[in-house]
């Protein structure tokens, strides 16, 4: 049965004062939206491994989209992101126009194509290393067999050693043991059509999972204004608009 919220807590805090590290003094990263930071105590800590789940396979986009936003918000050095050649047949290639649309810089992405899970692990234990790297995004295939406890373990211990956030992106599934910190799952919903019916924000469910700080699950909705760059809650329902990410392999 998993421990208390409180109880995490506590264990939390006793850790903080045996490294001499007072609880406000963690460095964090704010997603830039003033309910969810108030959740997280102020954001999520840098320098750890989060997991980010998609609730069904069509939410890949909207998860991949909320992955950048965190990568935007964590830092303005390079991001490199390493993929499986699996899991780019399944969310197709990166598109430069609709990262930008999102609000993140082409310019600063790196990206490493990996063949397997091995080079994909490989690659990723390389990158973590760099403490030259702002945030480290890591989407394996599908399948993802190796990406376990062990090797989520090494992810982890290598970010806190580096201060590298890194970021794991997961297919639609059952979430498996891991060392991450915190753990999401998102949703794209109907978003609100704006004037003359014209596509709307993009709109998501998210749902922290699990916080090893201790933080309770909670699920809120937000829309990405990509006019301000920012989220906000959405007014209304309307027709489905996922954020954009990446475009299909094959148009």
């Amino acid at each position: 049965m998993p421990a208390p919220n409180h109880l995490l807590a506590s264990l939390r805090a006793r850790v903080d004062a045996i490294e001499g590290v007072k609880p406000k003094e963690r460095a964090r990263f704010a997603l830039g939206h003033p309910g969810l930071d108030a959740r997280l105590d102020g954001g999520l800590p840098l320098g750890r491994l989060h997991e980010v789940f998609a609730a069904q396979p069509e939410d890949q986009a909207a998860a991949i989209a909320f992955a950048l936003v965190l990568a935007m918000q964590g830092g303005t050095g390079p991001v490199v992101w390493v993929r499986q050649d699996d899991a780019v047949k399944i969310s197709g290639r990166l598109h430069p126009p609709g990262l930008v649309d999102l609000g993140f810089d082409p310019a600063r992405l790196v990206e490493v194509l990996a063949p397997d899970e091995k080079a994909l692990l490989r690659a990723a234990g390389d990158a973590v290393r760099c403490p030259d790297v702002a945030l480290l995004l890591v989407e394996p295939g599908r399948a993802a067999r190796t990406i376990d406890l062990t090797a989520t373990r090494r992810l982890s211990v290598a970010a806190e050693a580096s201060g590298v956030t890194v970021l794991l992106l997961r297919g639609s599934g059952e979430p498996a043991p891991s060392a991450a910190h915190s753990r999401w799952r998102i949703r794209a919903v109907p978003a609100v059509p704006l004037e003359a019916d014209a596509p709307g924000h993009g709109t998501i469910d998210l749902t922290l999972l699990r916080h090893r700080g201790g933080i309770a699950e909670f699920s809120l909705t937000l829309e990405w204004n990509r006019d301000q760059f920012a989220f906000r809650e959405p007014a209304l329902s309307g027709a489905v608009v996922p954020l954009p990410a990446h475009r299909p392999a094959v148009a």
